[in-house]
């Protein structure tokens, strides 16, 4: 079977009785990638499903809303960030024992997370990850990891691709400095 495009599926999504089928055409073809960039800012794999199926709970309910002046990727992806950083906020806010306060707590939770197969380079650097401030962590992961440029980004987060690349030039220079103070 070809792949079906986004106004494929953007079409199903606007008749009523296509909608279903387009809705789920829609998650078959973004669920995976959708769910790896709500991973990397949440780390466990059972905060990501439930921050992903939150995403997609919104996206259900306001497709129509989507007015087609930016990729549908792009509409997607905004919505899983705007979503892990809410995820995140809350959890933060709930926590008063915080797993990451403790020395190398993230690391320690994905080492007994069963869906992280990750080596120590992998845990060194999500050690560093969790250092970072959220913009920083957030713009890191969105270059470093899906390899977005940096316009794909601005348009993603809403600001200039001077501040992205500041950001990231300073979580670049973070996260050295981390794996060279763990040496």
């Amino acid at each position: 079977m070809a792949a079906i495009s986004d106004d494929q599926i953007l079409a199903l999504l606007e008749q009523p009785r296509t909608y279903e089928r387009g809705f789920r055409l829609l998650m078959e073809k973004y669920q995976e990638r959708l769910y790896w960039h709500i991973r990397r800012l949440v780390y466990e794999h059972e905060d990501a499903n439930d921050v992903i199926q939150n995403c997609f709970i919104k996206v259900y309910r306001n497709i129509h809303k989507f007015e087609r002046k930016s990729k549908l990727y792009t509409w997607l992806y905004r919505i899983a960030a705007n979503e892990a950083i809410t995820f995140l906020k809350k959890k933060q806010r709930q926590s008063t024992d915080v797993i990451d306060s403790e020395p190398g707590g993230l690391a320690n939770s994905l080492r007994a997370d069963n869906y992280f197969d990750g080596d120590e380079a992998q845990a060194r650097l999500y050690r560093a990850l969790e250092k970072l401030p959220e913009k920083q962590r957030l713009v890191f992961n969105m270059r470093y990891f899906e390899e977005l440029s940096y316009k794909d980004i601005s348009e993603l987060l809403d600001t200039s691709v001077g501040a992205l690349k500041a950001s990231y030039h300073h979580a670049v220079k973070k996260i050295e400095a981390f794996f060279k103070a763990e040496l």
